[in-house]
């Protein structure tokens, strides 16, 4: 049976109805195109396609490490990176200072040196013998031992400039005052800490051992603190004497000088015209300034109480200001 033919722009009872399709796959942001089925007569069927407009997309954060690529498109690293400061360069100098053997020798022979003579003092005196002041028997240990913590602080930083380890530091640290200051305290607080223990203990042997009249507090406290400060002191002196000279030989040698020197010198300085300045030499030597501290000073001119350690304090403070500008200053 033939069908009417219809008018033009009607649709055919059967023809299905437009359906959506899917233009990329299924999302929300995803596009469709709607198929029409009916088209006007003698026309072409030519899909028409409507897109969604999909949101604009954010520009990506940029990386963490980005600031230390070069700006936008440089390298970045996939190892982690971040400022450093003067805790990183503390916990680094920390490391090297107890890892090294030079450490473990040095201060292990200053502690026997200590601990050992001044045992040996107390038992060479004896209880019957009455010892005034009471505690000025370390006195020698101390001054023997104060000769391998000069060692110690000459070594921790020239040594790094004989094996040209000092270029690794600086890379891995380029603040050079960061670096020194890193350098000074570690060595400082290790040399008192263990110096001061040392001092105590022999002290504390001294009181035990010895017959004689009860010390002061502040005799107490410059047998120990003050010995160990001292000592600490002229640890951090050889320090930067190193970072001065930066030879381990040249810097040892130097300050042996500082500290064995005057006193010798004052011995052969005997003309009458000399007497004044003989006299300097021994009040102001390391010996007879660390004598003062047990109170058994070579003259009674001579700085006494802790007025040793405020000088030594003010020496050490030039000489570490000189050290820090020739660091800034010089080529690795």
């Amino acid at each position: 049976m033939l069908q009417a033919q219809q008018a033009p722009g009607q649709q055919h009872p059967q023809a299905p109805a437009p359906q959506p399709l899917a233009a990329h796959g299924p999302g929300k942001d995803a596009g469709t195109m709607m198929l029409q089925a009916q088209q006007a007569p003698g026309q072409q069927h030519q899909p028409q396609y409507q897109a969604q407009a999909q949101a604009p997309q954010q520009p990506a954060p940029p990386h963490p490490q980005q600031a230390y690529a070069g700006g936008p498109g440089g390298y970045v690293s996939p190892i982690p990176v971040r400022p450093t400061h003067l805790g990183h360069a503390l916990a680094s100098e920390w490391t090297k200072i107890r890892s090294v053997r030079s450490t473990i020798w040095t201060l292990g022979v200053m502690l026997l040196l200590i601990v050992g003579i001044g045992l040996l003092a107390s038992l060479a005196a004896g209880s019957d013998r009455e010892m005034d002041p009471l505690l000025g028997v370390g006195f020698v240990g101390v001054l023997l031992g104060s000769l391998c913590v000069i060692t110690l602080g000459v070594l921790s930083i020239s040594s790094e400039y004989g094996t040209g380890m000092i270029r690794t530091t600086l890379t891995a640290s380029p603040s050079r005052i960061r670096l020194l200051t890193a350098k000074a305290l570690v060595f400082f607080t290790l040399a008192l800490v263990l110096t001061t223990v040392a001092t105590t203990l022999v002290a504390l042997l001294d009181s035990a051992m010895l017959n004689g009249p009860a010390p002061t507090t502040d005799q107490w406290l410059r047998a120990t603190l003050g010995a160990g400060l001292y000592v600490a002191l002229l640890g951090l002196l050889a320090l930067a004497v190193g970072a001065l000279l930066r030879h381990s030989a040249g810097a040892i040698s130097t300050m042996m000088g500082v500290v064995l020197l005057p006193m010798l010198l004052a011995l052969f300085l005997q003309g009458e015209s000399l007497k004044d300045v003989q006299r300097a030499l021994i009040e102001y030597s390391v010996p007879s300034a660390l004598a003062a501290l047990y109170d058994i000073p070579f003259l009674s001119t001579g700085p006494s109480g802790w007025t040793p350690v405020g000088i030594l304090a003010g020496v050490t403070a030039v000489v570490l200001g000189g050290a820090y500008a020739a660091l800034m200053r010089r080529d690795v």
